[in-house]
């Protein structure tokens, strides 16, 4: 809940399903979410981010404005594939990431995901 992931470009795309869900949060129609808060690329939709360069849902003090639907890309962190095969993007997740604990080991760490 720190926000350190919350912050970059547009990385954070999701599903039909999940347009839904946070749509229906928002308490507004779904093509109204994505002309307000969402960008197509590469055929997906994408949460926009702020000035600030954050997701726009991540707010300083208040943090994820929709943790409740938070798309799955958000609800998997830290744990990616990518994370879980390689040790090195591991460790600039672990370097990265103040939820990854300092002392785990990358074994410990794909073990943890697995539960």
């Amino acid at each position: 809940m720190c926000g350190t992931c919350c912050y970059g470009e547009g990385g954070i795309y999701f599903s039909d399903d999940e347009e839904e869900k946070m749509a229906r949060y928002l308490d507004m129609p779904p093509e109204v979410f994505l002309e307000k808060y969402c960008e197509i690329r590469n055929g997906r939709s994408y949460l926009k981010t702020g000035a600030d360069h954050y997701c726009i849902f991540y707010h300083q003090e208040k943090r994820c404005l929709i943790h409740p639907v938070k798309p799955a890309r958000c609800l998997l962190w830290p744990y990616y594939p990518a994370i879980l095969r390689e040790k090195e993007n591991w460790e600039m997740a672990q370097g990265a990431c103040p939820g990854i604990n300092p002392d785990c080991s990358f074994e410990q760490f794909v073990q943890e995901a697995g539960k």
